[in-house]
Order: C-alpha cells, then structure tokens, then sequence
C-alpha cells in the first residue's frame, strides 16, 4: 500500500530529490509507527511503500523494485531477519533494519544477514533520517537508468512499459518482471529457478511456467518467434537476454546469406509529525 499525503508535495525539500524519486519499502508490524516513518520520508522526496508482514513485503517488493527496504525484526508472520536473508539474496536494494533486539550479538546477526544498516529501537526520528539519508546516497552517486535503452527497444522501469521500434508493446506484469530480470542480468545465462525466484518470488512455483512467459515474450518482442535472438535459449541452463541482437540489422525468417545457408540460426549457448526529540 502506498501512503498518500498531499501537504508532503508542496513541502518536500528540493535538494533532496533526484529526477526520479528513490522507493523505499517500510516492512514494520506496527502500522502506527509505519506510517510516521512513510510521513517523514515522504517529506523529503521519498517514494513510500509499506508491508505490514513478511509474506506481503515479498509481494511489495516484487512489484515495486524498492531501491531501499527499511525493515523491522518484529513482524507477526515471521523472522524479519530471515527475511532480511531473503532479501539480500535478491540483489537489489539497500537493507535497514530497525530492531528492538539491542544485542551486539543480534546486531552482528542482522548486518551479516545482509543489512546494510543496523538501527536499534527506540530511535530518535532525525538520527533514523540521517542515517537513511547516507544510504541513500549511494544510490545517488550510482543510480541506475530509469530506462534500458537498446536502440530499438526501450524498457521504462518507472512506468514499466516497453517500447520496440517507437511501438508500445502490451506485456503483462509477469512478462515485464521476467523481461527485467534477463536485461540486468547483463547477458548471463539464468537458470529457470533463478528467474522464477527473482521475477516472481512466492507467486509461481512451476519453474516451466518460466518457458511459458518465455515463448510469450518470443512472440511480441522477435522478429521470428521460432529463431529466437534477443531471448536465448543456454542448454542446459536457462535463457539468457542477448542485446546484440538490437544492434544489428536483423534477419527475416526467409532471408538467405550468400556466404552461410545458417547464418539466420541463432547461436546456441551451453501520520502527523512528533516533535523532533521523541524517541520512537
């Protein structure tokens, strides 16, 4: 759910925006305190998500692709550091937990699970937006495109739309998050359980429905479906997204080559604010 406040938009500081703003995902079993976090950063610039469990900020997170998850330990589903473990298997986002487990040796836990940060409750509202603040940095100084550009094909990661030779092209959410997940993997081949788990985490469990989605993207995104390109089939492997093939003029089903009777086969590859002092 997203949190909405129209007094947040006239107000938001100006420094503190980039052209597009950084998401965040709340994940706090307290709702109250979830939404006075979402309020703060929203006055700052920050797109806010919240999940009030750990079974919905799977959800959440897979849909939105939060550029920082602020986590809590305490969540009624589960272990919030078992999710934190999950999270950092994603790859994705920066991680900050909030916790009321003031142990070093929970702290130690939480950042060696892949927390990026480590915040013990209760906290002053200013040192947590500090401290969000410097992580968010990071992504500042090396924040990714809004868009994948390859020439001829385009995909918006903000409206998540894709574009192929100025067309818009009409792809499911399920489409779209496996398309994603191919391009940034850079031309390295996934297997079928690794695109299952990082385009729809606990939302598919057949990894063939993998080879489902595959053909489907096929069929709107290459100029032959059945000598596929652009989404490569590895053997024994998976697939794997090929840009090259955008960057080249591309051979028509029925063309010939003078020089090689194959050389149209694609290669196969093996709440209000508190007063600033309050501790939360």
């Amino acid at each position: 759910m997203q949190i909405h406040n129209p007094r947040a938009i006239s107000i938001i500081r100006q420094e503190s925006i980039s052209l597009i703003p950084i998401s965040i995902e709340i994940v706090e079993g307290n709702p109250n305190l979830a939404s006075l976090l979402g309020w703060h950063l929203q006055q700052i610039g920050y797109s806010v998500f919240q999940a009030v469990s750990c079974q919905q900020a799977k959800l959440v997170f897979q849909k939105q692709q939060p550029s920082l998850v602020i986590l809590s330990t305490d969540l009624p589903d589960g272990d919030g550091i078992e999710l934190c473990r999950w999270l950092h298997k994603q790859r994705s986002s920066l991680i900050f937990v909030i916790s009321s487990r003031t142990n070093e040796s929970d702290i130690v836990e939480g950042l060696k699970s892949g927390a990026d940060d480590y915040l013990t409750k209760p906290f002053g509202m200013q040192e947590f937006l500090a401290r969000v603040e410097a992580l968010t940095r990071r992504l500042r100084t090396s924040a990714p495109p809004a868009c994948l550009d390859y020439g001829v094909l385009k995909i918006d990661l903000v409206q998540r739309q894709v574009r192929l030779k100025g067309s818009a092209i009409d792809l499911t959410p399920q489409e779209f998050s496996l398309l994603y997940v191919l391009a940034q993997s850079e031309g390295l081949a996934l297997s079928r359980a690794e695109l299952l788990q990082r385009a729809w985490p606990d939302e598919i469990n057949n990894p063939r429905t993998v080879d489902t989605h595959v053909l489907s993207l096929r069929k709107k995104l290459e100029v032959d479906p059945q000598q596929p390109n652009l989404i490569q089939t590895v053997r024994n492997i998976g697939y794997r997204f090929n840009p090259e093939a955008l960057m080249r003029p591309p051979l028509r089903p029925n063309s010939q080559s003078s020089n090689n009777s194959n050389s149209d086969r694609p290669p196969q590859f093996t709440a209000p604010p508190s007063r600033s002092f309050a501790k939360y």
